[in-house]
């Protein structure tokens, strides 16, 4: 989906202007921060001022042993591999990757599989695989892979594996009894043992369009799957996919810098046009056998998802339709490829398939599956053919956390999830029985917004949650949720970055509203100290598309506050559309994007309007990415509304958008109805009238620039003002330390100058 989600919001949300004349009210003052309060400049700053935020949290397989990455003090961008032994209590370095750094570019391929994963920005080490005998860490650091020791003998050294020296690797991970490795490089699986050469399992292809070993474009944009094969249980096969993308449509990107612009050629898989051809092959170790898997006759399919089974003789492999309304669990036999269909999932009428990552194998062969198929996210038990559904209600399930097959209160085992039971607007970890299903057993603290993962075993949980004046804190449970240490307390006091500022934070409140036809709709508000009689601008941020939830419980960041210092109300509401509240929630704007979400945030600026601190004049909205495409349609849709408009990097045809997000919602571009017209954003663009700022990056490879040019084209064809800021160089995620500043107090000149700002009646 559009790359640009809450995560970017809260830590480099940007946008800019052209001059303009000032239409600014009598009444406004220049925007200023009281002292004490948190500056733009702290916001971006290092260190992060939300404080130890690490990532990739796991537990070593024997769980003795915790590992983290780890930003720098004086780098957040870069991090370092640490680890935790449980045994004495003790931190320490475990890889160091400025002394591993090679200084050299990575490939073009590496790069865009970091903007994929959403990490583009990110230096040093971005992931890591535990060896299965929890002696030793595989660490890409640059392209290159090296092992470090945690225990043994050679505890505390770190050495590069001979296997992978040659060139850079893509994907590397280690066999699952830890004697072997498989990377791949030059579009080929590499597969060899740690201390020895490797070879190729896969052919060489002629075709540069062709590749093994990798998750295609879509895959991994818009189906979260990055891997491309999958280790066998005994180590000796891997499942690999191929995909051949000559047939996708080519594309000419223009990444503008500010010294020079290249241009690249890319394959770009555009709404209606062809995807990537993609196989699924079962490969021998030793690259003597290759076993092509029957994925059906229709070949314009999404490889969704692949598993082997714990025995290793079954591959389970998830097969979703390109209209994704349809999902078929095949089972297939890894040593002919024929495969059954297992079972299906059917979309409600108008609506669609989510895919998840919340599922399990079990050692008995049955399956812990999530599904919406009684109309919200709940998990079920698969066994021997039959459903077993083991939570209901008007809730959603938000994850999977782990099953513990052997222990727990029955003798059937225990689950471990996540889901919102208790509040919508916050999530909580929970027990359930296998042997009692409906009947959960909350294990967090639910003062907090919770999440977690756990061991493979189910035995050792680790939590992480935020709540409004604390950011994210990470600790061991055990598996009936007790705390057993802190993996980052990140308390705010002492040199905590956010403690100089605490005294002055500003809680959050909730609340929720009616939208037209009745269906409640949940906002957030975040107000300065409130003088009697004054009315104050409010900052409205809107994302509005599916897969996201805006409004929730806990942490909002510390932009907010920023935002609020200045004397603003900081507003948000989760319209339709949006995630975790069931189907029929999330499913009107099947076809019909632009129009309910459009509505839902009308229904917000009118509470708004209703408030007697609220002043109806000065009422900014602000979006990115399919918010940036929101805050086009709102103020196409509803003129005077809004005193401004910013959109940053917004969609404007869906046409450029890619196959997969695009049908998923508005289907294929070619039918009849006229339906991207109305979902678009330029058939009605001379309608706008209201103050519209629009940003975008000029080497955006997600929303391309080509939709903010369209944008500017119709609407000086028309001659409307508008105002736009261009950022050379920068993509989806415009932002940095000093451009971030940049960004925002443009945003705050723009907002000055047309009315919307502190001070008056």
């Amino acid at each position: 989906m559009p790359r640009c989600l809450i995560p970017i919001l809260v830590a480099a949300l940007a946008c800019g202007l052209a001059p303009t004349p000032s239409t600014a009210r009598e009444n406004t003052v220049t925007t200023s921060v009281a002292p004490g309060s948190i500056s733009l400049e702290r916001v971006f700053a290092s260190p992060g001022i939300a404080g130890a935020v690490p990532r990739g949290v796991r537990l070593s397989p024997d769980g003795r042993f915790l590992t983290v990455l780890r930003s720098r003090p004086d780098d957040r961008e870069r991090y370092d591999l640490w680890g935790f032994d449980r045994h004495n209590g003790k931190w320490r370095m475990l890889v160091d990757s400025a002394k591993l750094a090679s200084g050299k570019d990575l490939s073009e391929v590496a790069k865009m599989q970091r903007e994929r994963q959403r990490i583009g920005e990110l230096k040093g080490i971005v992931s890591y695989d535990w060896a299965p005998d929890s002696q030793s860490v595989l660490v890409p650091v640059d392209g290159q892979l090296f092992i470090a020791h945690v225990a043994g003998r050679d505890a505390g050294t770190v050495t590069p594996i001979a296997a992978a020296a040659g060139g850079e690797v893509l994907n590397p991970a280690l066999g699952p009894k830890g004697g072997h490795v498989a990377f791949v490089r030059d579009r080929r699986l590499w597969v060899g043992a740690l201390a020895g050469a490797a070879t190729a399992v896969t052919p060489a292809e002629p075709n540069a369009d062709v590749h093994w070993g990798e998750a295609e474009f879509i895959a991994q944009e818009e189906l979260h799957r990055f891997a491309g094969y999958w280790w066998a249980p005994d180590e000796t096969r891997l499942a690999v996919e191929r995909f051949d993308e000559s047939g996708v449509g080519l594309v000419t990107r223009a990444a503008i810098g500010a010294g020079a612009t290249s241009v690249t050629q890319q394959r770009y898989p555009a709404a209606g046009t062809a995807n990537a051809v993609v196989s699924l092959h079962v490969v021998s170790a030793d690259g003597q056998i290759d076993v092509p898997v029957d994925l059906g006759p229709d070949k314009d399919i999404y490889l969704a998802r692949v598993d082997w089974a714990r025995d290793g003789k079954t591959l389970y492999v998830q097969r979703l339709n390109r209209v994704q309304d349809r999902l078929d669990m095949l089972a297939v036999d890894p040593a002919t490829g024929a495969s059954t269909v297992l079972f299906s999932e059917q979309a409600a009428p108008k609506s669609w398939i989510n895919l998840s990552d919340s599922y399990r194998f079990l050692a008995d062969g049955s399956l812990i599956w999530w599904s919406e198929r009684d109309g919200h996210a709940h998990l079920w038990h698969f066994a021997k053919g039959e459903w077993t559904q083991l939570t209901r209600g008007d809730w959603d399930v938000t994850g999977l956390v782990a099953v513990d097959e052997k222990g727990g209160a029955g003798a059937a085992g225990r689950v471990i999830l996540t889901g919102n039971r208790d509040d919508v607007l916050a999530s909580q970890v929970y027990a359930l029985d296998l042997a009692q299903p409906d009947t959960l057993i909350p294990l967090g603290d639910p003062a907090y917004d919770n999440h977690a993962t756990a061991d493979a075993r189910g035995k050792t949980l680790i939590v992480t949650r935020t709540a409004d004046a604390q950011p994210s804190q990470s600790y061991l449970a055990d598996a009936d949720g007790k705390h057993l240490a802190w993996i980052e307390e990140n308390r705010v006091a002492g040199n905590h970055p956010y403690a100089p500022y605490l005294a002055q934070h500003r809680p959050a409140q909730f609340g929720t509203i009616k939208a037209a036809d009745g269906t409640d709709l949940h906002w957030m508000m975040i107000t300065p100290p409130l003088e009697p009689g004054k009315r104050y601008p409010v900052f409205a941020y809107h994302y509005g598309g599916p897969g996201v939830q805006v409004v929730r419980r806990g942490w909002q960041g510390a932009l907010a506050q920023a935002v609020v210092a200045r004397g603003y109300i900081w507003f948000a509401i989760d319209n339709r559309g949006s995630a975790n509240r069931g189907v029929a929630f999330e499913s009107p704007i099947w076809h019909a994007m632009g129009s309910v979400e459009v509505e839902d945030q009308l229904a917000g600026a009118q509470h708004l309007k209703s408030l007697d601190f609220v002043d109806p004049a000065r009422i900014g909205t602000f979006g990115w990415s399919y918010g940036g495409y929101m805050t086009l349609k709102m103020l196409q849709a509803h003129p005077g509304t809004w005193a401004a408009g910013i959109a940053v990097a917004p969609v404007t045809r869906w046409e450029l958008y890619d196959t997969a997000y695009t049908e998923r919602y508005l289907g294929d571009p070619k039918a009849p109805g006229g339906v991207y017209d109305r979902a678009g954003a330029i058939v009605d663009a001379a309608k706008m009238t209201d103050p519209l700022l629009v940003i975008h990056g000029m080497a955006d490879d997600n929303v391309v620039l080509d939709n903010t040019t369209a944008l500017a084209a119709t609407l000086q064809a028309h001659a409307i003002p508008f105002d736009m800021m261009l950022y050379p160089g920068q993509t989806h995620g415009i932002g940095g330390p000093k451009i971030s500043v940049h960004l925002y107090e443009r945003v705050f000149d723009f907002l000055n100058r047309h009315g919307v700002v502190p001070g008056g009646k």
